[in-house]
């Protein structure tokens, strides 16, 4: 069972979308009021404003489910609040202009599943966000979006294929020493027990 509970801008939209939603089975519309119990919320605007983006920020600050995700039904959401939206629980966007309350149960339930339901537009904005932050914050550093530097991606992707200490050294034109020390630092910053478990924090990340 899938606990929901419905926002809305009018009280008329609220009651009709907490109406249609009754009628699926496997959904429990929660009352407003007890929206931090929810495994999802859904908000339904216009338009995305500030105060919506606030509302959802104090709607996931509160919430008693640290897994809770929000499935959004709006006519437009500019990028600077979908990107904050995203880190405060969004994982479903719906155009209210072309949706149906099933395309939205839908979503309710693969954002309930821990996935998401993004038009391609949306996920093309945030891939084109992530690639923008990549080239113009992280890179400029010598960083990754796994957290890693490039150097020790470099180490790291050795490493996977079985090389020693000598042997990166020698690729890479580094001293032994600059390897090891690379290695531990990696992984005392980002608590790794070993290489090993250094290769497979990067393949789970993407990193390799």
């Amino acid at each position: 069972m899938i606990s929901i509970a419905v926002l809305a801008g009018d009280p008329m939209t609220g009651e009709g979308a907490v109406s249609c939603l009754r009628r699926y089975p496997g959904l429990k519309v929660v009352p407003q009021e007890e929206h931090r119990h929810a495994d999802v919320v859904l908000m339904i605007t216009p338009d995305v404003t500030e105060e919506t983006v606030l509302q959802l920020e104090s709607v996931t600050a509160r919430s008693a489910n640290p897994g809770l995700g929000v499935v959004l039904v709006t006519g437009h959401i500019g990028d600077a609040h979908l990107l904050r939206a995203v880190r405060h629980g969004l994982r479903g966007v719906m155009w209210r202009q072309d949706t149906t309350y099933d395309k939205v149960v839908e979503a309710v339930r693969a954002v309930a599943d821990g996935g998401a339901a993004l038009p391609l537009t949306v996920q093309g904005r945030l891939v084109d966000h992530i690639r923008e932050v990549q080239r113009d914050v992280l890179g400029p550093l010598g960083l990754t979006a796994s957290g890693l530097e490039a150097r020790e991606v470099d180490v790291l992707r050795l490493l996977a294929e079985g090389l020693e200490t000598t042997e990166i050294a020698q690729k890479l034109n580094y001293s032994e020493r600059t390897i090891k020390s690379i290695v531990s630092v990696m992984m005392n910053r980002l608590g790794l027990r070993n290489r090993t478990h250094a290769v497979a924090f990067a393949l789970r990340s993407g990193t390799l």
